[in-house]
């Protein structure tokens, strides 16, 4: 994912937050809204209460991998995803084919 896709400022993350729509599975939750730009971006937001940095690390790796295989960067779209705590629970296929499913919705 290059660095222009990618949501690092907190009141972007609040404004997808707060004002887009979500959707949830038991691996995530993912908020989406509309934005002004011409590209898409995707903030990846992990909880300490999954592990130490190590873990969470990692976490953001495989969800930045499983973006990059399966979005289409081209559309104006702010995307937060949410990692909950059954991302653990399942092996990275499983939680691809979950990410998948939301956009098929």
């Amino acid at each position: 994912m290059k660095i222009i896709n990618r949501i690092k400022a907190s009141k972007d993350f609040a404004l997808a937050i707060k004002k887009g729509k979500v959707q949830r599975n038991p691996s995530y939750t993912i908020h989406y809204r509309e934005n002004e730009y011409t590209y898409t971006r995707v903030g990846i937001s992990v909880s300490s209460k999954l592990g130490n940095a190590v873990v969470r690390n990692r976490i953001k790796r495989q969800v930045r991998m499983i973006c990059d295989e399966l979005l289409c960067y081209t559309q104006p779209v702010d995307i937060v995803i949410v990692v909950r705590k059954n991302y653990l629970d399942h092996s990275f296929i499983d939680n691809k084919e979950s990410f998948k499913q939301f956009l098929v919705k």
